[in-house]
């Protein structure tokens, strides 16, 4: 049976929403435009108080706009724009702010997530291949959470000592809902982006319908990022030490046997260097304009990259983004790689503090003023400037966004995309 899934859209003390026709309050009317805000930990709305707010739609195609919702969340591009969406719409007071929910059936959900991570030039394989893991990735992750919730398991995203601050990010901290709308989950956008194939998006969702991987008779938690750089990364190198049998490292090739071991410093910084065939090293506009929309267009240059930075700017940078004082940033070493090169521990040597942080967010968070493209980068030094020299977009675990697009175009069916990012798995249909 189909569930429902809940997503948080939008945190702020006043959220301001307009409801078409159809929706109902306690089975009562409630149309048009309305604001709600938070006052002594109650919703106040239409001249009253309340615990939460439940607007209804009543035909399959109602829907509301919520105002101001902001989106690419601490990427160098976030803003805020006006959002389109179909279900129902809840509102909950939450400590000092209001969240607002929206409420759909997963394959409705899925539709405009595979909308909104992919352009409307995507190949049917490729959403076919996106939809499966999108659908994969949701149900395990209201699994997860109902396994945490029932085992009244306390979770921790980071460990800390005097000298080392290893975090990792992932969505067990949204426990009002399933999932978020942004990145920091995946990319949902309601009905904003409607494409001009929304059929096509469609008809890979209903050809691929209850659809979902699975290993060892579980549902796969299968992560996803833009570039890997040619080189897969393993899960517990990014989030929680723990190994999945279907995210591990492989090339990003055809001939997917041939790993170097980017562990090893040397190798790492002779493969930076270099340009080793993958599906994900393409510069065919026709192609990355399948996975990436206009705002992500305006990342250039990310199978392999280089940023600069004068010892002066680095400094600041690292004071502003983590808030420890380590003075002036004498060098950046690294300590510990993942299987694609990806940091997952650097230490940092300031005049006044040095220290080791990890995993590779908290890296990529801590050296950019949004988000560095990834941690598999090396460091250079010239006089008083560092130079960073990388590969890859994104965490690079599982599939990689612009190698599956290659892959599509090359004539690969969804299925076989998928068996090469996620290995040993079985694509098998839930409902």
């Amino acid at each position: 049976m189909e569930a429902t899934v809940s997503i948080g859209i939008l945190w702020n003390p006043t959220i301001s929403f307009s409801l078409s026709e159809d929706y109902r309050f306690n089975g009562n009317p409630a149309t048009g435009e309305w604001t709600a805000t938070l006052k002594d930990g109650k919703i106040s709305w239409n001249g009253e108080f309340y615990d939460e707010l439940l607007f209804k739609p009543q035909q399959a195609d109602s829907s509301f706009r919520i105002k101001d919702v902001v989106i690419g969340i601490n990427f160098h591009w976030e803003r805020k724009e006006d959002q389109q969406f179909q279900g129902a719409l809840k509102l909950i007071a939450d400590k000092d702010q209001l969240i607002a929910i929206n409420i759909l059936s997963v394959e409705d959900y899925l539709t405009s997530v595979i909308s909104s991570e992919m352009s409307a030039t995507a190949s049917l394989e490729l959403l076919k291949a996106h939809a499966v893991i999108s659908r994969s990735w949701l149900l395990a992750q209201i699994e997860k959470n109902k396994e945490l919730v029932s085992a009244n398991e306390s979770y921790s995203t980071f460990t800390e000592t005097e000298n080392e601050l290893i975090r990792w990010y992932d969505r067990e901290d949204h426990t009002l809902f399933d999932v978020c709308a942004d990145d920091h989950c995946q990319r949902y956008q309601g009905i904003t982006r409607a494409f001009s194939n929304i059929e096509t998006v469609k008809q890979a969702i209903n050809e691929t319908r209850g659809q979902v991987l699975l290993s060892e008779g579980k549902i796969c938690d299968a992560r996803f990022s833009k570039c890997c750089g040619g080189v897969v990364e393993e899960f517990q190198n990014c989030w929680e030490n723990k190994q999945f049998s279907y995210l591990v490292k492989l090339r990003d090739a055809a001939d997917n046997k041939d790993i170097p071991d980017l562990t090893i410093e040397p190798e790492f910084i002779t493969w930076v260097n270099t340009r080793p065939d993958s599906f994900c090293d393409t510069t065919d506009k026709t192609i990355l304009g399948q996975v990436l929309n206009n705002y992500d267009q305006e990342t250039t240059d990310f199978y392999r990259w280089e940023v600069r930075y004068s010892q002066k700017e680095l400094s600041e940078l690292v004071y502003k983004r983590s808030g420890i004082d380590f003075g002036t940033i004498q060098s950046l070493i690294p300590i510990e790689r993942g299987t694609s090169g990806r940091l997952t521990k650097l230490k940092i040597v300031g005049s006044k503090k040095t220290m080791i942080i990890g995993k590779e967010l908290e890296i990529r968070r801590t050296l950019s003023t949004s988000h560095l493209y990834s941690s598999a980068f090396i460091i250079h030094k010239e006089g008083d400037h560092f130079i960073l020299k990388g590969s890859g977009w994104g965490h690079g675990v599982g599939l990689c966004q612009i190698g599956a697009a290659v892959m599509g175009e090359q004539g690969y069916s969804y299925d076989k995309i998928l068996l090469h990012y996620y290995v040993g798995t079985d694509i098998k249909r839930l409902y």
